[in-house]
């Protein structure tokens, strides 16, 4: 069981249990919702970006879609205790991946830094019965302890934070060895996306796209979806990979987490020869408009991955 300790999270001072870190909401007159007292970090919401996301996280689609997640997850745990599992879900949104895990029985901590989208998770939670410890936090720095969790979602994430590289180390110091990190993000090598309302944005060049973000952060906010933070990093699960292997883990694909068991001889034969192909599978990724990776921690992880993939020559996200 993971014990939230605001001053344990490095592992020093007294423990003391994170508090619910609640917030008055009210609209401003620029259509935003606004927490108070204000903090480092934004915690407030466009009220067209969490009209949104109240919405969308409630259809059928969304929450199928969290399921396969969910479950393909599970099918490659390294671990016979996969009913007892502490999981982050971090970048929680709504809520509705961690009410998936929740409802299997597992221990589920959610953290968000948009204060309404939080309070909105937690109040459907509560309606559903589930226990889910919500926190409001950057994913830069976490309010978890090191080595607390089994399972690290970070869904649609990465890409949103600039500081790319401290989201992954604050990942892995939060993952127990063996703890498996599942990431969703861009692929820089299929020009179909969904953080942009332009055609082809994922074949932009680097300077038109930072031109475009400045945009939809001033005077353009709809270009991004009235994103509060919109993408601003560009992957490919090549570098991730990299990346990844540099703190010690072993990466999966979307190829490789397919559950060939679900599927007709035809898409089996297909998937066979992605995998069996590294020129097929490259093809695949460009067809693909996002980045999906699942990656295991090793007992000798490290946090250094950023210092260990530059001196391995890996190329930038």
């Amino acid at each position: 069981m993971v014990r939230l300790d605001e001053n344990s999270r490095r592992g020093s001072g007294v423990s003391r249990r994170a508090p619910r870190l609640d917030a008055d909401m009210s609209p401003n007159s620029d259509n935003t919702i606004q927490t108070t007292p204000p903090t480092a970090w934004d915690h407030g919401s466009h009220g067209e970006f969490y009209d949104y996301y109240a919405k969308e996280s409630l259809t059928p689609q969304a929450r199928e879609r969290f399921r396969r997640i969910r479950d393909a997850i599970l099918r490659v745990y390294p671990n016979d205790h996969r009913q007892h599992c502490d999981v982050a879900d971090i970048g929680c949104n709504a809520g509705t991946q961690s009410l998936l895990w929740a409802e299997l029985g597992h221990r589920v901590y959610a953290v968000d830094i948009n204060q309404p989208l939080l309070d909105l998770a937690r109040e459907r939670a509560f309606r559903c019965g589930y226990k889910v410890e919500f926190l409001l936090g950057s994913a830069v720095s976490l309010p978890l302890p090191d080595q607390s969790i089994d399972i690290c979602l970070a869904v649609e994430l990465l890409e949103h934070v600039e500081d790319w590289q401290r989201c992954l180390r604050e990942f892995t110091r939060i993952l127990r060895p063996q703890g498996v990190l599942f990431m969703t993000t861009t692929n820089k090598l299929c020009p179909l996306q969904q953080e942009f309302n332009l055609p082809l944005y994922g074949w932009y060049p680097a300077r038109l796209k930072r031109y475009c973000e400045r945009l939809a952060k001033t005077t353009r906010p709809g270009l991004a979806n009235y994103a509060k933070y919109p993408a601003v990093n560009w992957f490919s699960f090549y570098a991730l990979r990299k990346a990844l292997a540099g703190a010690g883990f072993e990466s999966m694909d979307r190829f490789d987490l397919i559950d060939e068991a679900t599927k007709g001889r035809a898409a089996r034969a297909v998937i066979a020869g992605v995998r069996g192909s590294s020129i097929l599978r490259w093809a695949a990724h460009v067809a693909t408009p996002g980045t999906m990776i699942l990656a295991i921690k090793s007992r000798r992880a490290s946090i250094n991955f950023v210092e260990s993939a530059k001196s391995r020559g890996c190329p930038a996200p």
